[in-house]
């Protein structure tokens, strides 16, 4: 279902993507947001992956004035906010996670700062996990040896793969602009197309900002601006999901096939099986000592990431 305003314009200076599931309180305060803080003309289009919340209902009563996909079923990260692309009209397009919220009129200095920098084809801002807490975001490329050095514990010696050291205070040229504020002028768009939709979740902002650099255009954090990402905590072991880790895993995988070819797939599933099984051993003499919950549920995960790598098989939750 597409529900969409009388008097829809083309005149649009940015369309706002935003994809839910299951998100209903923390969206609305998202939405609310975006009214307070944005007076560029704009529009926001909401899909929402199937909620069972009541989410697609909040938005239709809440917020009448926001386009409304509402699927029947979860169609991934990438597939979603294409069918919000496919029918947004502004002359930016900004795609924004559900769990953020917009401060200091971020989307207008961002979407000014975007003009200012025509050679730019994607930009994110500061991102706060808390009042004085800036969220690590953007990386380098996820290629096999960027894998490699997180995978087996190496950061400290090589700092490049998630930029270490540096702050998120300064403006820098990364490889990937992280995906809960990332804001692509029109052309660019019109230029490299839209998400792949082969990454169900996780690593489609890493391709995207590939291909944004391959026509010839930076891909760049500029913190001129700010907004708050109420999920930027980083959960502990035991709340992750094996389904969610089997699935970055695999969306990396997809990847590495794309860019890196055959032999860079293969790498890459020897790096996560490597890594996994030497995981396994280690938390699973830990855990002879002594068992908790975190040990345990770290033995699950490597224990998952085995079998999907030797035998195909993913995890049902």
């Amino acid at each position: 279902m597409v529900s969409s305003p009388p008097g829809t314009s083309s005149e649009y200076a940015v369309s706002i993507i935003i994809v839910n599931w299951n998100t209903r309180d923390i969206l609305r305060d998202c939405l609310a947001s975006i009214a307070h803080e944005t007076r560029l003309p704009h529009e926001i289009i909401v899909v929402d992956n199937a909620s069972s919340d009541g989410s697609p209902e909040m938005v239709a009563d809440e917020f009448p004035q926001v386009r409304l996909i509402a699927n029947t079923e979860n169609l991934g990260f990438a597939a979603a906010n294409n069918q919000g692309l496919e029918i947004a009209t502004g002359a930016k397009l900004l795609l924004l996670n559900p769990d953020t919220i917009i401060l200091d009129h971020a989307i207008d200095v961002m979407s000014a700062w975007l003009d200012a920098h025509p050679d730019v084809g994607c930009v994110g801002c500061q991102v706060f996990e808390g009042p004085e807490t800036i969220q690590l975001t953007c990386f380098a490329d996820p290629g096999p040896l960027s894998l490699a050095v997180i995978e087996f514990g190496l950061k400290r010696l090589f700092t490049w793969p998630e930029y270490g050291g540096w702050d998120r205070t300064t403006q820098r040229d990364v490889d990937v602009v992280s995906g809960m504020f990332m804001l692509v002028p029109r052309p660019v768009f019109e230029k490299v197309g839209s998400l792949d939709d082969a990454f169900f979740i996780y690593s489609e902002e890493a391709d995207w900002c590939r291909r944004i650099r391959n026509v010839g255009k930076r891909c760049v954090f500029a913190p001129e601006a700010r907004i708050l990402h109420l999920e930027g905590g980083s959960k502990s072991t035991a709340q992750i999901k094996s389904r969610m880790y089997v699935q970055k895993q695999k969306s990396k995988t997809i990847y590495a096939r794309k860019h890196y070819g055959r032999s860079g797939e293969l790498i890459t599933r020897a790096i996560f099986l490597s890594s996994a099984m030497l995981r396994g051993i280690a938390f699973g003499l830990i855990g002879l000592l002594r068992a908790t919950p975190d040990h345990k549920a770290r033995l699950r995960l490597s224990g998952a990431a085995i079998r999907y790598h030797l035998f195909g098989q993913e995890p049902m939750a």
